[in-house]
Formats: C-alpha cells, structure tokens, sequence
C-alpha cells in the first residue's frame, strides 16, 4: 500500500511527525511506503495545490490512501474533494475517523495541523488506516458519492 501525504505551511509541522510516525511503524514492511508530497518547510503555500496533487495520486492509483493537513483541514479537503473519485473526510476524533472509512469509504483523511494536537492526530491516523468499509448499504451510497 502507499499513502500520500502532503500539507501547506500550516499544516507541515504534524505533516512531518505523521509521516515519520508512519515510516516507523512501517519500517519492516517492504509492502507499504509512504510518498511525501511537500510541502518541505513552514514557508507560505497554496493549500489548493496540495490537495489537488495528493488526491491526483489516490484517484490515479499511484498511491491508495491520501493524509492531506492544512491549518483547519478545512481548505486542503475542499481542494482534494475537487478530484473525482476522491472522498476525503476531515476528521477531529476518533470516532470520525473511524465511520469515515466504515460507512463512506474514505480514501483521504484531512487534518487540521493548527487545531489538533500530534497525539491526537496519532491516534486518529491509527484508526483511519485500521478501519476497514462496511460495504453493504453503505456502498450505494458511496456509489452515488461517486456519480456526483
């Protein structure tokens, strides 16, 4: 598996302790590797470009998950939103975490890297990526997100 992450200015900070968090727990697994799309430091950025191009490896396949952070989460999920085929949730607690991959199939998660605290985010990127779907009725209804 591959995820992607990426993050403006605001976001960059937790977007550097995700991703090494992520490349630790995954450091034996030759079967997952993590695919950092920038931004490289707290310089001011364009959330609108970092969401595009991370959604832009989900939905080409090129990576199969997406972790994408700005200040609030709220403009980079806007932004990946904008890719069809995309369905980022941006997530405060766990519990979002977890019905955003059961029942609508997540395949990004936003972050708000000025408003969640790093164990916070930890636990929540935990849970997303442990979260399987539940396909069943909740899979016409991610299909119709789909037609949209």
């Amino acid at each position: 598996m591959k995820i992607a992450i990426a993050a403006d200015h605001g976001g960059y900070e937790l977007k550097e302790k995700i991703k090494e968090y992520l490349e630790s727990i995954y450091a034996n697994d030759k079967d997952v590797e993590i695919l950092d799309i920038g931004t490289d430091s707290d310089a001011s950025v364009d959330y609108p470009m970092y969401g595009k191009k991370c959604a832009e490896k989900v939905a080409s396949g090129q990576a199969q998950k997406g972790i994408v952070i700005c200040g609030t989460g709220i403009g980079i999920s806007i932004a990946a939103n904008k890719v069809k085929g995309i369905r980022c949730a941006l997530c405060t607690n766990e519990k979002m975490a977890e019905m955003s991959r059961k029942h609508n199939d997540a395949n990004m998660l936003a972050l708000g890297g000025r408003i969640t605290d790093p164990d916070t985010a930890l636990r929540i990127v935990d849970v997303w990526l442990k979260t399987n779907f539940e396909g069943g009725r909740h899979k016409r209804r991610v299909d119709m997100l789909d037609c949209i």
